[in-house]
């Protein structure tokens, strides 16, 4: 958490605005508001070879698989970082198919913005993954992403969307 001010160096103090506890800073000269708003983080579905990609982070739990994810940088679009995640972690280059939708991590104060991808070449792990499974869209259906509810939300949104009947 922040102690100091980023503009000025002062102490930073909690004071209610607009009934939210924030941060601010101490020196009555200084208007320094740390509003802590989320970060926009964007998430592939990647489709190549009519089957769905998904990924092991190598900072994850064994056996937790998702959607390839980063975050958004400074000048560029969410499809422009979609599109350089993908080609990042997996090596593969991707053109967007559509938006699936856009999703609150409150736990890390993230808003994740999450498309459907279609990709070509071989995938090319990098640094961040270890593992990867290509799923066709049935298995992509069936898959159980627990304890990733927001993946698991994207599924369900990407299936609802393609009018992809639930296995029961």
């Amino acid at each position: 958490m922040m102690k100091f001010c980023p503009e000025c160096g002062s102490n930073l103090t909690s004071r209610s605005i607009d009934d939210v506890n924030r941060l601010v800073c101490s020196n009555a000269g200084c208007h320094f508001i740390y509003w802590n708003n989320p970060v926009p983080v964007v998430a592939a579905l990647v489709k190549n070879n009519e089957h769905y990609i998904i990924a092991h982070n190598k900072a994850w739990p064994k056996g937790i698989y998702s959607l390839i994810t980063g975050y958004l940088e400074q000048n560029e679009t969410p499809e422009q970082a979609v599109i350089r995640e993908t080609r990042e972690e997996l090596g593969l280059d991707a053109e967007i198919i559509r938006y699936i939708g856009h999703y609150s991590f409150f736990k890390k104060n993230q808003l994740i913005l999450c498309y459907e991808l279609t990709a070509s070449g071989t995938v090319t792990l990098n640094h961040e993954l270890s593992d990867w499974k290509s799923l066709t869209p049935e298995q992509l259906t069936e898959y159980d992403f627990r304890p990733l509810s927001i993946t698991q939300q994207i599924i369900r949104d990407w299936r609802e969307q393609n009018k992809i009947d639930p296995v029961t």
